[in-house]
């Protein structure tokens, strides 16, 4: 099986469109003001138009307005949502688009429940879980909570990098796995050399 890769977390569209030529599946726009890599409706729009076919646009929101994500889902044409905050599956679904649910997961973290309240989600995102911030930490988690029997995909995040992937998969076989901060050579600009690797050590 080849695992779906998704990079997240673009800033500059001729960074998103070497990224995707290296063959990853979905890359990740961050509409969330309170994350350095926030990008507004004209520079999300760039990096959509610069990307080549089939690669997932994924639009990532934290506890955002309707009225907000309408607006973004207006200007830029993004295939799939995905909610990194509190929002309940109601409100994920609302949109009528794919959607993937992200979970903070720790002991505590029902993932077999979760999977059930957002049966209607394309997947579950499960990533590092952090009391002050939503994602792109690069803090990982043991890799073992992950291991649940559930009938969404799996897409694993959290502190993953081209050291640790390997490990990571061999352990969860995830669906996908979800990178943003592993891969960077600064906040916001992906490494391409880094991406290469990652690439590498998850289809090996």
């Amino acid at each position: 099986d080849i695992m779906k890769i998704k990079i997240c977390g673009f800033t500059n569209a001729q960074n998103a469109n070497q990224a995707a030529m290296l063959g990853i599946d979905a890359i990740g726009l961050v509409f969330y003001d309170q994350s350095p890599r926030n990008v507004g409706v004209e520079t999300a729009l760039q990096i959509v138009n610069a990307l080549p076919p089939f690669i997932n646009r994924v639009g990532l929101f934290v506890n955002a307005d309707s009225s907000f994500i309408d607006e973004v889902l207006c200007e830029v044409p993004l295939d799939t949502l995905q909610f990194h905050g509190d929002e309940s599956a109601a409100e994920c679904r609302q949109y009528a688009m794919p959607f993937i649910k992200a979970l903070r997961v720790n002991q505590e973290t029902n993932i077999i429940k979760m999977a059930e309240e957002y049966h209607q989600a394309s997947g579950l995102l499960l990533d590092a879980f952090n009391k002050d911030t939503y994602g792109g930490t690069g803090e990982s988690f043991d890799w073992s909570l992950a291991k649940v029997d559930i009938e969404l995909p799996i897409i694993l995040a959290g502190g993953l990098n081209p050291n640790t992937v390997a490990d990571a998969v061999s352990q969860v076989n995830p669906y996908a796995v979800d990178v943003s901060s592993g891969v960077e050579s600064e906040l916001g600009i992906k490494d391409i050399d880094k991406i290469r690797k990652f690439i590498q050590r998850v289809n090996a």
